[in-house]
């Protein structure tokens, strides 16, 4: 599984505005439902925040992977959001989330979603891949980087 199968060029943001992690995921669901990514934006968007009212998805080094199974997903997609300056995601180290990955699924998926999860989070222990994804300029460059160190 190459996770450049599932997030597409315009899936990915690397200004994001908002200011709260509702207001990123919010985003990140606006960005996939613009792109036809969706069946139900509104449905997805009440998954991924109830999923989150949970067990917040903010973990270590910038790192947050907001996820859901809904039925308001076409199938596996995944959005990809970078905040340079960071924004409260609850996370396991205390630290803000610059990178912001949404991972949806159909309710009927399980194998995919879940191995997505772990090659994101794998992929990331790295911090070279983090700070280059940080300092990327353009979607083009976050392409190229999630083409060349994520794979499953």
């Amino acid at each position: 599984m190459r996770l450049a199968d599932y997030l597409r060029p315009e899936h990915i943001k690397i200004d994001l505005q908002g200011t709260t992690k509702f207001q990123i995921i919010e985003e990140l669901i606006t960005l996939l439902d613009k792109n036809q990514a969706l069946s139900d934006a509104e449905l997805a968007l009440q998954d991924v925040l109830a999923r989150e009212g949970y067990l917040s998805t903010g973990l270590e080094s910038g790192l947050a992977i907001p996820h859901a199974k809904t039925d308001g997903a076409k199938g596996m997609t995944i959005a990809l959001g970078i905040k340079k300056e960071g924004v409260d995601f609850e996370s396991l180290d205390g630290k803000p989330a610059n990178l912001i990955f949404l991972v949806l699924s159909p309710r009927t998926t399980s194998g995919p979603h879940i191995q997505t999860l772990a090659i994101i989070s794998r992929s990331l222990k790295e911090q070279k891949t983090r700070e280059a994804l940080l300092q990327a300029h353009s979607v083009q460059d976050v392409t190229d980087i999630i083409t060349n160190s994520f794979s499953s």
